[in-house]
């Protein structure tokens, strides 16, 4: 199947396609569905993102993917406010592998919100098969506040 036939596909499937700058770009496109309450990440594995020796996502990409797809539950849940937070941890582990061609979701779920951190935590899958945990700790700047 084509890259433009899978984002088609995608989207039909109510997946929205966020496509911005920086490393989140270089690294993207990201797609979201969902609302504030119930929402989910994915991301199309590609080349660029294997371990080319074995064809496999390589783990900086596993966990760039985490870091995105936690902080936009708290994104979700605190709209503008979310843009003084910046990631203070984060843990993943590594559980089995995704190939290139499938397509990765997270569905983030905020643990703790308390007055300056929020405590988030999800799981990474490909179809029904989880490839990773992770769970972070997201702290609001004292610049932002």
């Amino acid at each position: 199947m084509s890259e433009a036939s899978t984002f088609d596909s995608l989207r039909a499937a109510g997946w929205t396609d966020l496509t911005t700058e920086g490393f989140t770009g270089y690294v993207g496109p990201f797609w979201f569905r969902g609302d504030a309450h119930n929402h989910e990440v994915g991301m199309l594995v590609e080349s660029r993102h294997a371990n080319s020796h074995i064809g496999t996502l390589h783990g900086g990409v596993v966990m760039t993917f985490a870091d995105i797809g936690l902080g936009s539950a708290m994104s979700k849940a605190l709209g503008a406010k979310a843009r003084g937070y910046v990631t203070l941890s984060l843990q993943t582990q590594f559980v089995s592998v995704a190939r290139v061609g499938e397509f990765i979701t997270c569905k983030p779920e905020i643990v703790r919100q308390a007055r300056d951190v929020v405590f988030i935590r999800g799981l990474i899958k490909t179809g029904e098969k989880t490839i990773a945990s992770a769970e972070g700790i997201w702290k609001e700047m004292a610049s932002a506040r």
